[in-house]
């Protein structure tokens, strides 16, 4: 039975017992965390939170043998006004054992999540270095925008992204900051990539690629991806080479990566991972992907996944961190941004994905909290956020303030921690990580255009 899903269903319980155990809390074994579920009616679950927790039980194989083999080693399990051990003589009353989905799909991430905490805690290694990129889903035409609203946009961007970044403050090499927009395949309009290209010349940021679609085939999904590359590279003059062929970075529209959503919907293509790694893509910046439940059981790492044998979904569920001198141990490279719970004088924690949004702006709390989630290779840290900059809602906040707001308190903890910083687009993070797992002398990104 799965660890991180397992939840009790009571039913057949009497209204005289259902009083007595009223609140059960289960959770997952990290001190001061519990999980509550209030159950009412038998079955029917009325209230779930997570919250601040100092007392706990730790289920017993030895002493409670029958809760152990439901919950397994790890599950912390609790009742109000009645001992554990009464359920023991109980078990009739337990008669349905469901999988339930916690709040924002913590099933999925919450543990590994634990994990990756105690391990750094454990570890206490500082980083020297920290890589930071900017990441934009940049989706002009989103929301059923018109041409006309499209190019009001990116000129908005055109206009003060130029000025945001020469005020911003420089990073170790002199470099101001960088920004990457990953643009939808399917919305492509020569005008609207121009654009972007030349603020990609003046050395303010970088194009990806970035892709929405749905009932995919693999020879429709290869041509889209090679036709769009090609524009990209040939009329634009954005990409690069890499051993011969152009390479790209990626990000899957509505965050289904490798057809991971449950109902199959927003891809329906299989082997997407063994597919982008011939197509040329160098490293996948989907995740974080929450709330939705395509988020993978891999967090806070950069790591090597592989395309399943069988091609089933989600292959990106598994892989091997990224380490110094550590080589290529997969088919792609998943550079992956901050997951975590963000309390701020709040009893229910917020779930933190380093998403830089019109609602949520960066707060210099945030930006120490992204330090110490952030993924790292050795003694380099590398935070990777991300952004829908082009939606109405988030274009005004981030131009406004937010980015300048968002590049100075960086910068300013970078500072405090004696890090040294370094400004990347999507590819220079990558060089910067491949340089470590290649273990080349110098993590120095390269030229992140072609000539």
């Amino acid at each position: 039975m799965d660890l991180e899903t397992t939840i009790l269903v009571l039913e057949g319980i009497s209204r005289k017992n259902l009083r007595k155990t009223s609140s059960i809390r289960v959770g997952i074994g990290l001190k001061g965390f519990s999980h509550v579920r209030k159950f009412k009616k038998g079955n029917r679950i009325e209230d779930r939170r997570i919250f601040p927790n100092p007392s706990r039980t730790i289920v017993s194989e030895a002493k409670y043998p029958f809760l152990a083999s439901l919950c397994r080693t790890g599950i912390v399990f609790r009742q109000r006004k009645q001992r554990i051990q009464n359920c023991r003589s109980r078990t009739a009353d337990l008669e349905k054992i469901e999988f339930m989905k916690l709040a924002r799909h913590a099933e999925i991430w919450l543990l590994p999540y634990l994990k990756d905490r105690l391990r750094k805690k454990m570890n206490g290694r500082k980083p020297r270095r920290a890589w930071v990129a900017v990441t934009d889903h940049f989706e002009p035409l989103g929301t059923g925008a018109t041409e006309q609203v499209a190019r009001a946009r990116l000129a908005r961007w055109r206009d003060r992204w130029p000025r945001i970044a020469a005020a911003g403050p420089q990073d170790a090499a002199g470099q101001c900051p960088q920004y990457s927009f990953f643009y939808p395949q399917e919305d492509y309009r020569r005008e609207l990539l121009e654009g972007l290209a030349e603020m990609v010349r003046l050395g303010l940021g970088d194009v990806e690629v970035h892709l929405h679609h749905d009932y995919e085939q693999r020879d429709s999904f290869i041509h889209k991806v090679t036709e769009f590359c090609s524009r990209l590279s040939g009329d634009h003059g954005l990409l690069r080479q890499q051993n011969g062929r152009t390479v790209f970075g990626f990000i899957h529209g509505n965050w289904a990566l490798d057809n991971s959503r449950p109902d199959g919907r927003c891809c329906g293509l299989n082997g997407e991972i063994a597919l982008l790694r011939d197509l040329g893509c160098y490293a996948d910046f989907t995740m974080p992907s929450l709330p939705s439940p395509t988020q993978s059981r891999v967090v806070n790492q950069i790591y090597w996944c592989t395309n399943n044998a069988d091609n089933r979904p989600r292959s990106f569920d598994h892989g091997v961190e990224a380490t110094v001198g550590g080589g290529c141990r997969g088919d792609l490279l998943m550079i992956t941004g901050p997951v975590g719970l963000r309390f701020a004088n709040r009893i229910r924690p917020r779930v933190e994905t380093g998403e830089i949004a019109g609602y949520d702006l960066p707060t210099p709390a945030r930006v120490r909290h992204w330090f110490d989630l952030a993924p790292t290779i050795g003694d380099d840290l590398f935070l990777k956020l991300f952004t829908h900059g082009a939606a109405d809602k988030n274009l005004a906040p981030l131009l406004d303030g937010g980015l300048a707001n968002l590049f100075h308190w960086v910068a300013e903890e970078a500072q405090q921690r004696g890090i040294e910083l370094h400004w990347a687009t999507s590819w220079q993070m990558y060089q910067a990580a491949d340089a470590l797992i290649q273990e080349r002398e110098q993590a120095v990104p390269a030229e992140s255009v072609n000539p």
